[in-house]
């Protein structure tokens, strides 16, 4: 015995009082090979006894017992697979979806079981065959006449394999000529040891089984054979594979079920990206800002050298670079500080500077001309040819000056001898040197500091001379690698000391680009949230468009995790679409602003990096399936049965 029903009872609530009883403890045995015919009139029960025997309702009282084993009693996932595989719904109505083809249309079961494109396509094709249709199978439902529906249904039913048929008026819309085709495929269906129970009005029909059941009022009436049974032994089927949906088959889905509706899915992905092309453009533009500034401070530094200062609450303003204002620590370093500083690892070279700045007590005389400057400094390694605007870099008994203090003289500096008056430990140093050379300023701010380089031991002899001591009050620290550099600037310090004021400004300075930067792409990211509303409300339509399908899926074995994971699938689809569309605008619009910046100011404004792309993507996609996620449950909730009532 294959099915077996004992004291099935049904109600439906009318309201909170009374209820409708639809089936009144009906008894039922039905075996393999059987073709049974339910009849009755409408309301009497049959769709009722359909529903519970097909596993699609389960608010029912008595026991329906598929091999002995209750159905009331398995779990939803259970019941779920009882309806993959060991039944099949033919409908009256077809419940065909109607944006898949006839392939995808019978395989979609198959695609519910995980099982391989290779293998649903063969076996869609041996029923294709079987009932008529190998040479309708690209086709569409609207392009089928209501026979070739009914097929393309009846091998919906049969592709699982199932065990039991259950054919709900499967003639009902079909003329007689057609009728009677459908009605031998029937036919050979039982012959192959399937149970077949067809609910029906048509006598017809009815007489074509070897069992008609009646039933009215919710009992059975009758229950007689019509000819010889055919009753087959039970074969043992063989267990599937794996019978989960998976994420990249709902993908795969999804994608087919967003091409019924691409013109809307394009716009809504399209409104989506414009938060995403924001957000990306907000950080870019922030990066290019920092990366123009760190640029243009760097532009003069010896990229293998790292400044050391120590730290100190009494800074004075002093120039380490060509054309860079510091506040360099006066505290002066000691020679056991210098040897601990050479001992860093990746140090290569250590070298002692000495800086000062004055506002009232520096100047440079040619002849009777005497001209002051506000900053002294001795040269080191981070002073590059690079920065020398004019002449050469300065040997022994020679001076580097800043292009603005020679234009204070009528007749250019270089080659010239001049007298130096400087200021160490309060007494006065003063020598004769040659000026070999020009630096300029990198910005408008430095047009008024006047600034004077020369050589660590000329300045230490000058001080000689005047009874006066150099103690080194910056430290330069060289390397052979750049990719070294950060880590002895980390080194520095753990150890308490500071790295140049540069370093320490641009580093304030990018922190609160940061924040303004962070700030923008919060405001920008607010289209992100209208963005997921309207993802939100057009999945949520689709769902209610899409119920009747919903209820088919059902049928054929969908679980509440395959209908969700369907339409997460379909948010995450619409999610990857509207970022890689923010993204390639966000790169137009890249190209596009540091087009028109580098023509009036020579920079990229706009810098993208592949972490931002990345980051734009991901935060679309998760928003998307955020906001999926509702509309997703929704449909997951529904009832099969009453969703395949929906017109």
């Amino acid at each position: 015995m294959l099915l077996k029903i004992n004291q099935l009872t049904k109600s439906y609530k009318i309201n909170r009082e009374e209820k409708f009883p639809a089936l009144k403890g009906v008894d039922l045995e039905f075996n393999k090979g059987e073709m049974i015919a339910v009849i009755g009139e409408s309301g009497s029960g049959k769709s009722t006894l359909m529903n519970v025997l097909g596993g699609l309702d389960k608010d029912y009282q008595g026991k329906v017992l598929f091999k002995g084993k209750d159905l009331k009693g398995l779990k939803e996932k259970e019941l779920d697979k009882y309806r993959k595989n060991q039944v099949g719904f033919i409908f009256q109505s077809f419940n065909l979806i109607p944006h898949l083809s006839v392939l995808d249309n019978i395989t979609i079961a198959m695609t519910l079981s995980n099982i391989g494109k290779e293998e649903r396509t063969k076996r869609a094709k041996e029923i294709l065959k079987e009932v008529g249709l190998e040479d309708q199978m690209k086709k569409k439902p609207n392009q089928l006449s209501g026979g070739q529906k009914q097929r393309v249904a009846i091998a919906r039913a049969l592709i699982n394999d199932p065990e039991i048929i259950l054919a709900d008026e499967p003639t009902g819309s079909l003329d007689s000529e057609t009728s009677a085709q459908i009605m031998k495929i029937i036919e050979k269906i039982a012959d192959q040891g399937k149970l077949v129970i067809i609910v029906t009005h048509s006598e017809r029909v009815a007489k074509n089984c070897n069992r008609i059941v009646e039933i009215a009022d919710g009992l059975i009436i009758k229950d007689q054979k019509n000819n010889d049974s055919r009753v087959l032994p039970s074969e043992k089927k063989s267990e599937k594979g794996k019978q989960n949906l998976s994420f990249m088959s709902a993908i795969g889905l999804s994608f087919k079920n967003m091409r019924e509706k691409l013109t809307r899915n394009i716009l809504v992905a399209l409104g989506a990206s414009i938060g995403i092309t924001s957000v990306i453009i907000m950080l870019s533009i922030g990066n290019g800002v920092e990366k123009y500034i760190t640029n243009t401070m760097n532009e003069f530094v010896n990229p293998l050298v790292v400044e050391v200062n120590k730290k100190s609450q009494t800074t004075d303003t002093t120039t380490q670079n060509p054309g860079s204002i510091m506040m360099a620590a006066t505290t002066p370093f000691t020679d056991e500080e210098i040897a601990e500083l050479a001992q860093v690892k990746d140090v290569k070279e250590v070298e002692k500077a000495y800086a000062k700045t004055s506002y009232n007590s520096f100047s440079i005389q040619l002849g009777e001309e005497k001209k002051a400057f506000q900053s002294l400094a001795t040269l080191s390694k981070n002073v590059t040819s690079e920065n020398i605007t004019e002449g050469d870099m300065p040997k022994a008994g020679e001076i580097l000056i800043s292009a603005s203090l020679n234009e204070q003289y009528a007749e250019s500096l270089i080659g010239q001898e001049v007298i130096l008056n400087t200021e160490v430990g309060g007494k006065k140093l003063e020598g004769t040197y040659v000026v070999s050379g020009l630096f300029g300023e990198i910005s408008s701010m430095m047009s008024n500091i006047n600034i004077v380089y020369l050589n660590y031991g000329d300045l230490e002899s000058m001080a000689v001379e005047a009874g006066a001591v150099i103690e080194p009050n910056t430290v330069y620290l060289s390397t052979d690698k750049e990719s070294k550099v950060q880590g002895i600037k980390d080194t520095i310090k753990e150890m308490g000391y500071e790295g140049s004021i540069q370093e320490q400004l641009l580093e304030m300075f990018t922190e609160m680009l940061s924040v303004m930067t962070y700030i923008l792409s919060a405001i920008a990211a607010i289209s992100l949230v209208v963005s997921a509303i309207m993802i939100l409300v057009v999945l949520y339509i689709s769902v209610v468009e899409r119920t009747k399908e919903i209820g088919v899926l059902k049928a054929i074995g969908a679980r509440r995790k395959d209908i969700k994971r369907i339409f997460v699938a379909e948010a995450f689809l619409i999610g990857l679409v509207s970022g890689l569309i923010g993204i390639l605008v966000a790169v137009l619009l890249m190209l596009g602003i540091n087009f028109l910046t580098n023509k009036l100011y020579e920079v990229d404004l706009v810098v993208i990096s592949v972490y931002y792309a990345l980051f734009g993507l991901g935060v679309s996609i998760v928003i998307s399936v955020l906001a999926g996620l509702y509309p997703a449950a929704k449909g997951a909730r529904l009832d099969p049965v009453e969703s395949l009532r929906r017109e």
